[in-house]
């Protein structure tokens, strides 16, 4: 009886066994085979650090392709591999972060010491600046963790000039209104990035390298616009504004008649391409901090509006054009009559 006993224990563990054995193979088919893309994907993503490069976006020229009426300089973006910095180093580092850029200490404290692969520290700022940062890692023997990157910012060299028909980019070097948003796809190029192998943590694999995928710099653009006619049209129409109180503003458009190519387009008020956010007359800029958030928004839309395209206007006079064009297609009258048009109905 014992004897018996002991076989049929003996074969009960042993159908357990298999049971467990045949549970885990199964788990582990599913995970190869079932989830084994898609588990690929993830580990890639954990294990893989991007930092991306901005493309220098396509500079504006005015018609003569010589005035550049916008153009991106070079800068550069601050980022930290917070899991690279030693934690005896991190007040040392998020100090000198601080002072060197202005920024706040304990907020740049908290980004340094995150449990994160990577945290943006400052984002488009002059190389003096980053050089400061490079000859401090330097001094105090900080050779990873901090990551200088080349960047982009947009510059417009004639602040105001043909600002409505222009527009401005936002912090991510977007068209957001005018030319930089109509022919943004044009303009913006393609990013690159800096790949490198991380482990789970995120941090650095001892003898790997960083894969460099350089960026593309968009397509340059030649617009219709003289900026010399340009800044002629604006200056008077600006006189002609204030010295008869036009309080809605006023536009001119100059074109040539014989291509059709508009020449100059100007808007009064305008606003500063390099400062969109800013409010454009004194009258605005005395009130601004008393305004709500939609109130601004709305303000900021009308200062950035391209009247001359975007709102409707009578035609008046200028359908005498038509009026006479007509007249003389049936013969009525020559062009040697002046002033016969001026009392017609």
């Amino acid at each position: 009886i014992g004897n018996i006993s002991r076989k049929k224990r003996i074969l009960y563990e042993l159908f357990i066994a298999i049971l467990i054995l045949t549970a885990l193979a199964g788990r582990i088919g599913y995970i190869q085979f079932v989830q084994g893309s898609e588990l690929q994907a993830m580990a890639y993503v954990q294990q893989t650090l991007d930092r991306h490069i901005n493309p220098k976006r396509g500079t504006i020229y005015d018609a003569t392709g010589k005035n550049i009426l916008a153009v991106s300089s070079t800068v550069e973006t601050v980022t930290v591999n917070p899991v690279n910095i030693a934690v005896k180093d991190r007040e040392k580092v998020a100090k000198a972060l601080s002072e060197i850029f202005s920024l706040d200490y304990d907020t740049i404290l908290k980004r340094v010491s995150k449990r994160s692969s990577i945290e943006t520290i400052v984002k488009k700022v002059e190389k003096e600046k980053t050089d400061e940062l490079r000859i401090w890692m330097k001094d105090n023997h900080i050779t990873t963790g901090i990551n200088i990157d080349e960047d982009t910012k947009r510059y417009y060299p004639y602040n105001y000039l043909a600002s409505q028909v222009i527009g401005f980019c936002g912090s991510d070097n977007q068209g957001l209104d005018g030319i930089e948003a109509i022919y943004d796809e044009t303009l913006k190029g393609s990013k690159g990035k800096i790949t490198k192998m991380t482990d789970a943590k995120g941090g650095d694999i001892a003898q790997t390298t960083e894969n460099y995928v350089p960026a593309i710099d968009g397509n340059d653009l030649i617009l219709s616009i003289d900026s010399t006619i340009q800044g002629i049209a604006e200056k008077y129409l600006k006189e002609a504004c204030i010295d008869n109180v036009c309080t809605d503003g006023g536009n001119i458009i100059v074109m040539n008649p014989k291509t059709g190519d508009i020449l100059a387009l100007a808007g009064y008020p305008n606003y500063n391409l390099n400062e969109p956010y800013s409010p454009n007359t004194e009258e605005l800029k005395s009130t601004w901090g008393s305004l709500s958030q939609a109130d601004k928004s709305k303000n900021l839309q009308a200062m950035w509006r391209n009247k001359a395209i975007s709102d409707t206007y009578e035609p008046g006079s200028t359908f005498k054009l038509v009026t006479a064009s007509a007249a003389l297609e049936e013969g009525l009258t020559t062009t040697d009559k002046e002033g016969e048009f001026c009392c017609t109905g």
